[in-house]
């Protein structure tokens, strides 16, 4: 049997080939287009973009991106819950003016949907939020119940997350200035061009690296929707490092600064809390 195309005849095996090969290539086509949006150094206006300098800012900004946690109960469903706003109770004031309660339940929320529990939305409660968290704060069941209305009725865990130490730890700085060394080199080298010169490129050396360590301690308490009993609470810290290098040699500079930020330190710390929480009481 032959099929036949406008100028043209072929055999049925050879149109079957022609369609299935028409098949794949929708298929990628359709592939490539269920591929999320991205943007490379060339989409960028900088005009450092595509450099070394560039490239090399740009790997470092890349180890702190955020990434995916695989929670391994998640085919599971979890309980309805809600996340209420927690507590800041560190004193560092580059901490406290950074993070308000809101942004870290955001988070909460965010993975814990990720695990597959059921998240209530905390705008659910509108302009009684505030008096809905104080009675769990205060583990007050009677006044939790009155505010229980509506899709609330289902929540079983009510929860939070907490910051409880934000502190820098530790800082190290390392440096070298070459006055001294350029000194040395003329009392030693004696009068001359060379030494002049040796002299002159030895007094710009200056370089410096500093490096601090700071740690980040959060708590979830899960609490029982019902009776405001605490169910479960668990703690878990992570060091985040910000450093900074800078160098000038005969008149060259160079330096370079960063670290994992607080947005990101906060995100991770929630994503360790979260994974706890899906391995352990769902």
């Amino acid at each position: 049997m032959k099929a036949r195309f406008p100028g043209l005849i072929l055999p049925a095996a050879a149109c079957a080939a022609l369609a299935a090969a028409a098949l794949l290539g929708a298929g990628t086509v359709g592939a490539q287009g269920a591929r999320p949006p991205s943007w490379g150094a060339e989409s960028s206006p900088s005009p450092t973009a595509g450099k070394d300098v560039s490239d090399k800012a740009n790997a470092a900004a890349d180890r702190g991106m955020y990434a995916d946690v695989t929670y391994q109960n998640a085919a599971k469903p979890g309980p309805s819950l809600i996340v209420i706003p927690g507590e800041v109770k560190s004193n560092n004031a580059s901490f406290t003016q950074r993070f308000l309660p809101n942004n870290i339940a955001d988070f909460a929320e965010l993975e814990l949907s990720k695990a597959n529990f059921q998240v209530l939305e905390r705008a659910d409660l509108g302009p009684a939020l505030n008096e809905f968290a104080l009675a769990y704060n205060l583990g007050d069941p009677a006044e939790a119940a009155k505010l229980k209305k509506g899709k609330l009725k289902t929540t079983k865990w009510v929860v939070k997350f907490d910051i409880l130490k934000a502190e820098q730890s530790a800082v190290q700085k390392k440096g070298f200035k070459g006055s001294t060394a350029s000194s040395l080199i003329g009392i030693l080298g004696g009068p001359s061009r060379a030494t002049s010169a040796a002299s002159t490129v030895a007094s710009s050396i200056d370089t410096t690296s500093t490096a601090g360590v700071w740690v980040i301690g959060m708590r979830y308490k899960i609490i029982d929707a019902n009776t405001t009993e605490q169910v479960a609470q668990g703690y878990t810290e992570e060091k985040m490092e910000v450093g900074a290098q800078e160098g000038s040699v005969a008149g060259v500079e160079s330096g370079a600064a960063g670290g994992v930020s607080l947005d990101t330190m906060v995100q991770r710390l929630v994503q360790k809390n979260v994974w706890e929480i899906d391995q352990r009481y769902k």
